[in-house]
């Protein structure tokens, strides 16, 4: 980065110290702010009709091309910062992952040392103090594997770019059978005589610790029959997936467009809850595994079936339900011409995630052998077109008369059905 006297530096006067090199983590999000505060200035001054050149007053349509082909730019360099500032988020994500994983350790450290007072310190404290330097040291060498994928949380991101809840319920599990079994392994490094260590190892059975092995099991298999389902119908088109510019810890109670999902809330939130108990059993016992009631494995079971059925459910193929010819106030009935707007209603045009201006751009519209772009029509605090229901398009003149076929390509570049319509002379 530029010094503060060179040209093209990071810092300006007047800037109050921000950095807005956009090379460094503050940089970009500083970067991807001004961006941000420049679209939105400009799509509401084409929202109320300023900025449009004189001289494209005469035609409507070619001011409103004009002002989507604006828009469009000014969303590609919105785009371009946004991605800066995702890939700057993996830098900064690593270190605070790290900085967490050992301030945990030392509150452990902490409560331990304060609950030992009067009680002198146990070989339970050094056993599970122990398994968790372990665990942090597994967390820290993972963090510098996967460091340019979001350190420690690498793993628990998945190809759409959003957290994903079946990975971190999972991945929740494997922490705590790998921290209860660490325990149980110091116990018995540093346990008494023979009795203590059968005591031990009676923990290890098959049938009290059922309940733990089967929590583990539904978590990794709902995990990993959502990645097999969810990928299966992305490439057969029956669901579109929109890359998130980064990960939010909102996308693991959220759908892809950032709502709320109950599927997704309810599998978090159940199995938090469980995975507390089961650690509060072994706080309270750590010289065996933690058992759990099967009634609680049957909760955590009707809990994923219903996370599965969520995904199995969501999303669909965008369709055409009809395509009428747009008519403004005063203008007569009249067929499909070349030159007129069409609107094309149906469902599913604008995907989850697809909200954002650069990626409402890439709508496009085939109209017989012509891709259409859908223009950017500005309102105030967002856009009239496109929309996840309506689109309006121009019909160019490089369509033939006749019979003509209309496809809606989304930016997940999933394309409905053909509607066919008649173009008239």
């Amino acid at each position: 980065m530029a010094g503060r006297g060179e040209p093209g530096g990071g810092k300006k006067p007047g800037d109050g110290g921000a950095c807005r090199c956009g090379r460094c983590p503050h940089g970009a999000r500083e970067g991807h702010r001004q961006a941000l505060a420049a679209f939105v200035a400009l799509r509401e001054d084409f929202a109320v009709g300023r900025g449009v050149p004189a001289g494209l007053a005469h035609s409507a349509g070619a001011a409103r091309q004009w002002v989507s082909d604006e828009l469009t730019l000014s969303a590609r360099m919105l785009a371009e910062r946004g991605a800066a500032e995702g890939a700057s988020w993996s830098v900064t994500v690593r270190r605070r992952t790290v900085v967490t994983v050992w301030a945990a350790v030392l509150a452990l450290l902490l409560g331990q040392a304060l609950t030992a007072v009067g009680a002198g310190w146990s070989v339970g404290r050094t056993a599970a103090l122990a398994a968790a330097v372990v665990l942090a040291l597994g967390m820290t060498a993972m963090a510098w594997l996967h460091r340019e994928q979001g350190g420690a949380l690498g793993p628990l991101i998945g190809e759409d770019r959003r957290l994903s809840t079946s990975r971190a319920v999972a991945a929740a599990w494997v922490t705590a059978v790998l921290y209860a079994v660490l325990t149980l392994a110091v116990h018995l490094a540093v346990g008494g005589g023979p009795d203590a260590r059968r005591r031990l190892l009676s923990g290890l059975g098959l049938v009290p610790s059922g309940g733990l092995l089967a929590m583990l099991a539904i978590g990794c298999g709902v995990a990993v029959l959502a990645y097999g389902m969810t990928a299966g119908r992305v490439r057969t088109g029956r669901v579109q997936k929109i890359p998130a510019d980064r990960p939010r810890a909102t996308d693991l109670l959220a759908d892809d467009g950032g709502r709320g999902s109950f599927t997704d809330a309810q599998y978090a939130l159940v199995n938090a809850a469980l995975l507390t108990f089961a650690l509060v059993r072994l706080a309270t016992d750590p010289v065996r595994l933690p058992a759990l009631p099967w009634v609680l494995v049957v909760l955590a079971a009707l809990s994923g079936v219903t996370y599965l059925a969520g995904k199995a459910v969501a999303g669909g193929r965008p369709v055409i339900l009809s395509v009428v010819r747009s008519r403004e106030l005063g203008d007569l009935a009249a067929p499909i011409r070349t030159g007129d707007d069409i609107e094309i209603r149906g469902a599913g045009f604008v995907p989850p995630g697809a909200g954002t201006p650069d990626r409402l751009a890439r709508t496009v519209v085939r109209i017989g052998g012509v891709h259409v772009p859908v223009p950017l029509i500005p309102v105030p605090g967002g856009f009239a077109n496109p929309t996840d229901g309506v689109l309006t398009v121009p019909v160019p003149v490089d369509v033939e008369p006749g019979p003509v076929e209309v496809r809606v390509i989304t930016a997940a570049g999933a394309e409905t059905r053909g509607y066919r319509i008649e173009v008239q002379d």
